[in-house]
């Protein structure tokens, strides 16, 4: 009796364990870093992420530059606007309701998908795209640290130190990716926190050295999508022959950063060859001035690839970065500054249109450009009228510089680039903007007045090809535009989806605190409103579907950028005004603040 008690105990603790192994395979693709809710580290894998010695060491490391500008950074922010009982009560109301939706998100994660990357937030699952690294952890520490939730920091900054980063089931390590939200999160939390909480220089310090192995080539190039078992197991390694313009001009504000607080010059070195390579080849591409979205790293110097030129994806945040690294190191080096003039002007004649407005409001959009060399004839540069989510960052980037580089006429532009984005939103039955959409440009002498058969005419010219359009009737015109449900000046939506993305509203918050202007925060609240209704799931929010129905529907997906930037911009819009100043933070692409090397010590 006692033996067939056993075996039936035995059953059903095999049972037990093929059944938990089961569920856990089905509801991730990864396992978690952590192997059980108390933290525990489970290793994965034969090999680990380890830095070997140099193949290719470097004998001087490039210095951070002290020397103070000539002149102090211009300020950036505005004064503090006059606000009275009734404003404050507003504002006050304002922040409250977003604060609300970030503890919603954040309580799903931390309920149904701690320790890995992301919640499945219609399903209450997970998933690990980020190494399984717990990114929507490590990603969310100075959100909490700004809106107050001590014991919420704490618990998290506890659970960091059971993350292992020498290990994962990922096959390629994202580089880019690795640094924004994991260094920049762990160096941004450190230092918002004054420093008290050692650790997360540790894990700072962790991250960065296993980053280093990506330069480990003959050029000192970094290898972007890193196969870390090639590396671990010794085998020899090169930049490749074919990059993301982001994903290798995009890394410079994290390890400046480290350079700073730590004083280990290797990592500031290791992002002034890759400026040093920029600057270059400035002048030497189909486009002189501007880089293409593709790099060849392979090559000493590297080498401009193809004739796409873009502000949007897979280029963005190489294009951020300058004024921000400007910034960053306090005007000591010119060369950043150097890099954003020469670029932006040209960015600007070939790139950037004002767009056709329903109520001739006055936006613009960068669009996309390839260069083209006809038969006997002078480069041609032809602009798409293509613009991104992800673009929409701009008018951030250009008026802050317009600030900080003495470029007036910059700033109109800025507030022209923040208002298309926010009309991007408006615009649709959602109120809320999509991924990638086609406008009808202006041409500079063009009045810009607005007519439906212009409208119309736009949509004609996009939706046909050769002479079928010049015969297309109204009534197949108006078909296109219902079966699409194309928003007013808008000829295409491309991609109809929303990501939780904070470009829009990033650009919303810097005009916001350039200007002074109140009417930022009310677009700012209407994004928010239509945002929050339709993203909220009973766990988290998730992505949209399609934001040109009047009701779209959540999908699985909540990138950690939900908490770690949109969420935070919003919730800048309704803070003290000084709450990460822009005259002593300066914020990644991933909103974690770093701090000036100019700030004064007093300033938080």
């Amino acid at each position: 009796m006692a033996v067939r008690r056993l075996r039936i105990l035995l059953a059903v603790v095999l049972f037990w364990v093929l059944a938990s192994w089961y569920y856990q395979s089905r509801t991730s693709g990864r396992s978690s870093l952590f192997g059980s809710r108390s933290g525990s580290t489970r290793i994965l894998g034969d090999y680990r992420w380890e830095r070997l010695p140099a193949r290719y060491p470097v004998d001087t490391f490039a210095q951070l530059p002290t020397k103070k500008p000539a002149k102090p950074i211009p300020q950036i922010q505005a004064p503090r606007p006059k606000e009275d009982d009734a404003a404050r009560e507003e504002r006050l109301t304002r922040l409250a309701a977003v604060e609300e939706s970030f503890v919603h998100s954040w309580t799903g994660y931390k309920k149904y998908a701690w320790g890995h990357d992301e919640i499945k937030p219609v399903t209450a699952q997970y998933k690990d795209p980020f190494g399984g690294w717990a990114a929507t952890l490590v990603d969310s520490l100075d959100s909490l640290w700004l809106m107050g939730l001590e014991e919420e920091f704490d618990a998290a900054v506890k659970a960091c130190d059971d993350i292992d980063f020498r290990t994962t089931k990922a096959k390629d390590i994202n580089v880019f990716e690795t640094t924004i939200r994991y260094l920049g999160g762990f160096l941004a939390a450190y230092e918002l926190s004054d420093q008290q909480y050692p650790s997360l220089l540790n894990k700072s310090t962790e991250v960065a050295n296993l980053l280093m192995t990506v330069f480990d080539t003959p050029n000192h190039m970094p290898i972007p999508r890193f196969n870390w078992r090639d590396y671990a197991k010794g085998n020899k390694q090169i930049a490749p022959t074919t990059v993301l313009l982001a994903e290798i001009g995009s890394l410079s504000l994290e390890f400046t950063k480290m350079s700073q607080l730590t004083g280990d010059m290797q990592y500031y070195d290791a992002i002034k060859r890759i400026y040093d390579e920029l600057e270059e080849v400035q002048s030497k591409t189909r486009l002189p001035g501007m880089w293409p979205v593709l790099i060849d790293a392979s090559t000493t110097p590297i080498t401009p690839k193809g004739d796409g030129f873009s502000m949007g994806g897979m280029s963005d945040s190489a294009f951020e970065y300058l004024p921000k690294q400007y910034l960053l190191l306090g005007g000591a080096l010119a060369q950043p500054r150097n890099l954003y003039e020469k670029f932006i002007d040209v960015a600007e004649k070939h790139l950037l249109r004002r767009a056709l407005h329903q109520g001739n409001q006055a936006i613009r959009f960068f669009g996309d450009a390839h260069v083209y060399n006809p038969q006997n004839g002078e480069p041609v540069v032809k602009m798409t009228p293509r613009t991104q989510h992800l673009t929409c960052f701009t008018g951030g980037m250009v008026g802050m510089a317009a600030k900080i580089f003495d470029r007036p006429d910059d700033l109109k532009k800025a507030t022209e680039l923040t208002d298309g984005c926010v009309w991007s939103y408006s615009g649709t039955p959602s109120g809320v903007g999509p991924e990638i959409f086609f406008y009808i440009p202006c041409d500079e002498n063009d009045d810009c007045q607005w007519s439906d058969n212009r409208w119309n005419d736009a949509v004609k010219k996009h939706w046909s090809s050769g002479e079928e359009g010049d015969t297309m009737t109204e009534k197949e015109v108006a078909e296109i535009v219902d079966a699409r449900r194309l928003p007013k000046g808008m000829v295409d939506v491309y991609d109809r989806r929303y990501q939780l993305r904070p470009e829009a509203i990033e650009s919303v918050w810097y005009m916001w605190r350039i200007t002074g202007d109140s009417k930022w925060m009310d677009k700012a609240w209407n994004m928010f409103k239509a945002i929050e209704k339709y993203t909220r799931t009973p766990y988290a929010s998730g992505a949209l579907d399609d934001v040109t129905w009047p009701k779209p529907d959540p999908v699985d997906s909540m990138e950690s950028f939900w908490l770690a930037e949109t969420l935070k911009y919003f919730y800048l819009m309704f803070s003290d005004w000084d709450t990460f100043s822009l005259d002593t933070w300066v914020l990644n692409t991933e909103a974690h603040p770093f701090r000036r090397a100019d700030a004064p010590a007093e300033r938080r």
